[in-house]
């Protein structure tokens, strides 16, 4: 035994084939193309199959992950889709865009003494696989209990409370405001990142456990809680997310060409502005583009001007290099593509020419201090330090707050200080019978994989209300 695992940490970390980092800068096509059936047997074999898997324990959804990588190993790849499906609906979605390396494989074993098992990369292929091949049996489902349940919102929350509660035999019915079903996946990460046709296939994958879809539903002004509980639903699900965008409140920001993140997302994202003429979208195509910010959402964007025709795409960031919060690898393809990153950088104000349009920005240069809350060190301004850029497009990216839309018209829902639905974090219940809330419109921004855990709590908890009653 221990001769086999000598021979496991011998064989190293196989690495994701890529696009060169020239073309693909200046194309949407998805970056990492996958694993081949006989790398990913490699990297599985990698696996030292933990007594206490620690990874397991990292996943917010608890995907048996020794389990599913044993079988890629061994060639099952079919029953290694099974295997995922027990917790994670969304694998082929959670494979390209979770942060793995501060999730599973940060907890990993085999990376306390080198690079840990590439989990997301193999969970990715095992979904990939199952897409084109389409040889695994459905998961099963329950009888029916007679009981409807409507889930507000079709992001990674929404769509997880809805293939449990669907599995569970409840009918389900997902209400989503855009005219695409898949939230914050379809409306927020680029195409680079995660193709929208697979998280399309996911959703085609709830439709055929009998979930229902309904578009252009935006709950709380075409409809609200009440009403649907009138319309003979038994609970509700909200998972609406933070899609409301968080500006800088400085000088300028109503000039032409001063974007939120959210919008110049949505823009190319989803409607596709990046396909013109064929989508008649409009988005403003900078020459010299400025993001402010430094999480995903920033980096995202940074990489999208470059693929729009941008000269130069630079991320301004007030906090230095090691307080970015954005993953490791977004980093670092950023880097590869041209993106240029100036830190302890913070803009005060935007500058305009006689139409109103952008031309320059003003910034001073900061200094790191004591840490604040987060516990980062708080960046503080060095005094005359004051320059000036010259750009035509700025994008903030600096965060988003809670989407009022619903809760303004639902004066019984519980809301915290910041404007968030206040619900139990084991179970997802709000202070409004048979209403159950999780994802970002809880916690605030945070990741795919998070809102999936929510969404497993909340479907738990939802499923015993409606069998057991309280």
């Amino acid at each position: 035994m221990a001769e086999e695992k000598k021979k496991k940490e011998k064989i190293p970390r196989q690495p994701m084939p890529a696009q060169e980092a020239k073309v693909r800068a200046r194309n949407f096509e998805e970056v990492p193309f996958g694993y081949s059936s006989e790398t990913a047997m490699k990297e599985a074999a990698r696996c030292i199959q933990c007594k206490k898997p620690a990874c397991v324990d990292g996943c917010p959804v608890g995907i048996d992950i020794p389990g599913f990588i044993n079988l890629v190993k061994e060639g099952e790849f079919t029953k290694s889709i099974s295997k995922i499906w027990e917790m994670n609906t969304l694998p082929a979605v959670c494979g390209r865009v979770c942060p793995q390396e501060i999730q599973c494989e940060g907890k990993c074993i085999v990376g306390k003494k080198g690079a840990p098992v590439a989990i997301g990369n193999l969970e990715r292929f095992v979904a990939d696989y199952e897409r084109e091949k389409r040889l695994a049996p459905a998961p099963e489902k329950a009888a029916s209990t007679g009981k409807r349940v409507a889930v507000v919102g079709s992001g990674p929350s929404g769509l997880t409370v809805a293939s449990d509660l669907a599995a569970k035999g409840h009918e389900v019915t997902i209400y989503e405001a855009f005219h695409k079903p898949g939230g914050v996946l379809v409306y927020g990460i680029p195409e680079f990142r995660l193709p929208k046709d697979i998280v399309f296939s996911e959703v085609a994958g709830l439709e055929s456990m009998g979930v229902n879809l309904e578009m252009n539903a935006v709950i709380g002004r075409t409809k609200t809680l009440d009403e649907l509980f009138e319309e003979g639903f038994d609970a509700i699900y909200v998972g609406v997310g933070a899609g409301l965008p968080t500006f800088m409140n400085i000088e300028g920001e109503n000039l032409i060409g001063v974007f939120s993140a959210n919008e110049y997302l949505t823009r190319s994202n989803l409607m596709k502005a990046y396909l013109f003429p064929e989508y008649d979208t409009p988005i403003i195509k900078g020459k010299n583009v400025v993001t402010m910010g430094g999480g995903n959402v920033a980096m995202d964007s940074a990489r999208t001007a470059l693929r729009l025709g941008a000269e130069r795409s630079i991320i301004v960031y007030r906090r230095s290099r090691e307080e970015l919060p954005a993953r490791t690898e977004e980093v670092h393809h950023a880097e590869e593509e041209g993106v240029e990153f100036h830190f302890l950088t913070n803009p005060t104000k935007f500058m305009g020419d006689e139409k109103g349009r952008l031309n320059s920005m003003e910034c001073l240069k900061m200094e790191l201090g004591e840490p604040d809350a987060s516990g980062r060190r708080r960046p503080s301004a060095i005094e005359g330090s004051e320059f000036q850029m010259e750009i035509d497009l700025a994008v903030i990216a600096i965060g988003a707050g809670a989407n009022p839309l619903l809760t303004q018209s639902t004066e019984d829902l519980k809301l915290n200080k910041w404007g968030y639905i206040d619900a139990d974090e084991a179970t997802g219940k709000t202070s409004k019978k048979a209403v159950w809330a999780g994802g970002d419109i809880v916690t605030g921004a945070a990741t795919v994989i998070l809102a999936m855990g929510a969404g497993r709590a909340a479907a738990d908890s939802m499923h015993e209300y409606l069998t057991l009653g309280w």
